[in-house]
């Protein structure tokens, strides 16, 4: 079974948008999420959500309007995170490009 190493990034905004999709024929295993807000002044809210595409999409929660004051970094899961095909990370936050998202997985041939 091939394993393949992926990072992502993505700088947040106040829409809600999808930050990583596991591939066809593919299980990921989240290994890490951590999300920085770089800003020097205000503090920012963190949502972050997976979806699961064999449950119509249904998102279930992993954050919830947690904040991270500014010049800050939060871990936001603990231990791992299994994705199939088409299940999605998703994120937002409360101040447009404040909160930098980024996280590791490895994908593994389903």
């Amino acid at each position: 079974m091939a394993s393949t190493f992926k990072n992502f990034k993505k700088e947040l905004t106040t829409t809600e948008e999808t930050i990583y999709i596991c591939p066809a024929n593919k299980v990921a295993i989240v290994l890490g999420i951590q999300a920085t807000n770089a800003d020097g002044l205000y503090e920012a809210d963190l949502n972050l959500s997976w979806s699961d595409a064999s449950d119509s999409n249904t998102k279930t929660p992993l954050l919830f309007a947690t904040p991270i004051p500014p010049g800050s970094a939060l871990s936001c899961i603990a231990g791992k995170l299994t994705l199939e095909e088409g299940d999605t990370i998703i994120a937002e936050a409360s101040t447009d490009n404040a909160v930098t998202l980024s996280g590791s997985v490895v994908e593994m041939d389903a």
